[in-house]
């Protein structure tokens, strides 16, 4: 569930005490209690079981100091993983001693260049887990991220056992964090190609012209355009891209779409020489 979506469920604020949300709490269980009959509010019993089950996973989040916590911080508590599913079978959560409650996922961004060269970056955490009296105590810890070269938005970096331990019969949660990509004032990746927009006057796209770019490590790249630039032209600069992750070696093709800037006014003898000039060329 997005953030803010237990609070909704039990209607109370984000700011709400321990009381307010028992109180919601039970008010909301006796009016969609399966058994219950709903005359005000005709319902099948199913819809009713889904309704009672949001209720109380959002009481059972809400209600523990340290679940409310991360749900806080993170916008979904992870009760539901399918680690912890697929070892129950029927979707219900049981914690036997050292399964994993969940995991804790993250976004962690970066720049394009970053993704294009690749990186070391390293990450200063806070966790918490049972000290030898079974207290729970906090402590920080820096993690070293490998960024490849070509990784994409959404690859998962994950730390097993980094995350939170709630209680001594609790395996630690993993710790998984998601990269995301910062956009980039120029280029624009799609898949493993990086996509550019290059604004030529109509002279240009006529006669041609020299292009100097800058590529994402720094080095300078001169493109000659010779071909007529028509609308919907693309001129494609190969092995330019994207580094692709899985091939080390090879990467995407560097695309470039033009925008071409037409005159605002032309002078009575421009468009003479224009049309004489052009009306003698092929299609």
């Amino acid at each position: 569930m997005g953030a803010g979506d237990y609070y909704k469920i039990l209607k109370v604020n984000r700011n709400a005490t321990d009381e307010e949300l028992k109180r919601a709490y039970k008010r909301l269980a006796m009016k969609w209690h399966p058994d219950k009959n709903h005359q005000q509010h005709p319902v099948t019993k199913e819809e009713a079981e889904a309704k009672f089950k949001q209720i109380s996973e959002a009481y059972d989040v809400l209600s523990n100091p340290k679940k409310r916590q991360i749900y806080d911080f993170y916008g979904h508590y992870p009760l539901n993983s399918e680690k912890v599913n697929k070892e129950n079978g029927d979707g219900d959560v049981k914690v036997p001693k050292g399964v994993k409650v969940g995991v804790v996922e993250s976004k962690f961004v970066c720049t394009l260049e970053e993704l294009y060269r690749g990186c070391k970056k390293k990450l200063k955490i806070s966790r918490t887990f049972p000290d030898e009296f079974g207290k729970l105590k906090t402590v920080e810890e820096v993690l070293k991220i490998d960024i490849k070269p070509g990784w994409k938005k959404g690859t998962k970096i994950t730390f097993p056992g980094k995350g939170n331990q709630e209680a001594e019969n609790t395996a630690p949660d993993d710790l998984i964090f998601v990269v995301d990509e910062k956009p980039h004032a120029f280029f624009k990746r799609d898949g493993n190609d990086l996509v550019v927009t290059q604004k030529i006057l109509l002279l240009e796209a006529l006669v041609g012209k020299t292009l100097n770019l800058t590529t994402l490590d720094g080095r300078e790249l001169t493109i000659q355009v010779t071909d007529v630039v028509k609308h919907g032209y693309v001129l494609v600069v190969p092995n330019e891209g994207m580094p692709i992750s899985k091939e080390p070696g090879k990467k995407g093709n560097l695309r470039i779409k033009f925008d071409v800037m037409f005159p605002s006014r032309l002078t009575t003898q421009q468009k003479y020489e224009l049309k004489r000039i052009l009306s003698n060329t092929d299609d």
